[in-house]
């Protein structure tokens, strides 16, 4: 009988939870890429083990859903909603993630190419190691605010909804009415940029094993990724 299961047929909570609390690890590490340096690890592992807990309580096999595809739901919603709980995301740094879009935008639409992270801090008035930090502060994997998308342009287009309602944001918009869009925009980066989301969401590589490859630090692939995710959110505004 299946390990997960007792002797009377009933599922062992306990074995199951056992077995799936690596994955919280994994999602934690996922997750905390995309957020502020200021957000512990230990808060994501707390929050998706509660979530994990839940996954457990609830689960129901009858439904049809696989279990990890359910835990992994959960896990992400518990630590989101304890983000969001705590208001994680500081006005500034909201404010300078919208600049650094806005400006990049700009540049692109006037100079008909990929702007530089160079002239992207000339643009901002600001010294190139002060962008790069900016980056890092700004990185977040979505590539739209749905509700801020939802206000501009009402819902006649279908972007992407909360992060815990997709298993990748990417997959997401490549799965919908906007994949040759999103294949066109991803396939006008610059190609350290392209690498970076192609290792990150598709090879499901981490930070430090992205940096082997392209040979720089961590940090370097956090900012590419930031980076990359703002120029897609620039041209995907634009359609």
């Amino acid at each position: 009988m299946n390990s997960l299961y007792t002797a009377e047929g009933v599922m062992d909570k306990h074995s199951l939870w056992q077995r799936y609390v690596p994955l919280v690890r994994h999602e934690a590490l996922r997750l905390q890429v995309r957020l502020p340096a200021s957000v512990e690890l230990d808060d994501l592992l707390q929050a998706g083990g509660i979530g994990l807990l839940n996954a457990v309580d609830r689960y129901d096999a009858l439904q049809g859903t696989a279990f990890t595809t359910y835990a992994v739901q959960r896990i992400r919603g518990a630590m989101l909603d304890e983000l969001r709980s705590r208001d994680w995301v500081p006005r500034s740094v909201r404010r300078n993630a919208r600049g650094v879009a806005q400006a990049i935008g700009q540049l692109e639409q006037e100079l008909g190419r990929n702007a530089t992270e160079t002239e992207v801090a000339d643009r901002l008035d600001i010294p190139l190691n002060e962008y790069r930090q900016m980056l890092l502060d700004t990185n977040n994997s979505q590539l739209f605010s749905y509700d801020e998308w939802r206000e501009e342009h009402g819902d006649s287009i279908e972007l992407i909804t909360e992060e815990h309602q997709q298993a990748n944001p990417l997959q997401q918009l490549l799965e919908g009415n906007l994949r040759e869009r999103v294949m066109g925009a991803i396939d006008a980066l610059p190609d350290r940029e392209k690498m970076v989301l192609t290792l990150y969401y598709q090879e499901e590589l981490n930070l430090k094993e992205i940096g082997a490859v392209l040979d720089v630090g961590e940090s370097r692939v956090s900012q590419l990724h930031s980076q990359a995710i703002k120029r897609l959110r620039t041209k995907l505004g634009k359609l």
